[in-house]
């Protein structure tokens, strides 16, 4: 079970949480667009929360900033942690804006306090998990959606409170986390967007 765990840390690594909760939205919010429209969304998302931190990674890791790609040394946290706010912060204020993707706007909006967060815990030496702030905020995200657009998806919000376990599991496994550090930032990621969720209900 040792050698399984660490895949979990791979398949769900917070660079893919945005795409993933691109794609839930799209699967189950009732909003209607071109498939152009959608092809343009996703290639924006792939781009800007993919494509340009893999670039920025293998750039701060020429100039010795960063060793790996789970960022496991807190001062290396803080130079990833800004690029993704700034990103996402682009990316709501251009691209997905609460007047065209309200649901998803506020998804990303939540990810940019969670970043904050998980930013302000350095300061403290505490190295908040950013494996569980995107896997729990994606759940919970999942979860609004299926609220506000009245769909049953009882099986993959199972699912994903299952990987919620499973990679928090598999965090420990590999030493990157502690108890407290794991719990800090499962709240991280799942009470901003569980306040969220009130502005759009």
């Amino acid at each position: 079970m040792k050698k399984i765990l660490p895949f979990f840390s791979y398949a769900f690594h917070p660079i893919f949480i945005p795409l993933l909760g691109t794609v839930f939205y799209v699967l189950l919010d009732n909003s209607y667009f071109t498939l152009p429209q959608y092809l343009i969304l996703f290639l924006q998302i792939i781009i800007i929360t993919i494509l340009l931190p893999i670039a920025f990674f293998f750039l701060l890791r020429t100039f010795g900033k960063i060793d790996t790609v789970m960022l496991s040394d807190i001062s290396q946290r803080k130079i990833p942690l800004l690029l993704q706010l700034m990103l996402f912060a682009v990316l709501i204020q251009k691209s997905i804006t609460f007047d065209r993707f309200p649901s998803l706007f506020l998804f990303f909006a939540g990810g940019i306090i969670s970043t904050i967060l998980a930013f302000f815990f350095l300061y403290f030496k505490i190295k908040a998990s950013i494996h569980m702030i995107g896997i729990s905020s994606l759940t919970v995200f999942i979860i609004g959606l299926s609220i506000y657009n009245e769909i049953n998806t009882i099986n993959t919000v199972a699912f994903f409170i299952i990987m919620n376990g499973l990679v928090a599991s598999s965090r420990l496994v590999m030493n990157a986390h502690s108890n407290k550090e794991l719990l800090i930032g499962f709240f991280c990621g799942a009470i901003p967007q569980s306040v969220l969720l009130y502005l759009w209900l």
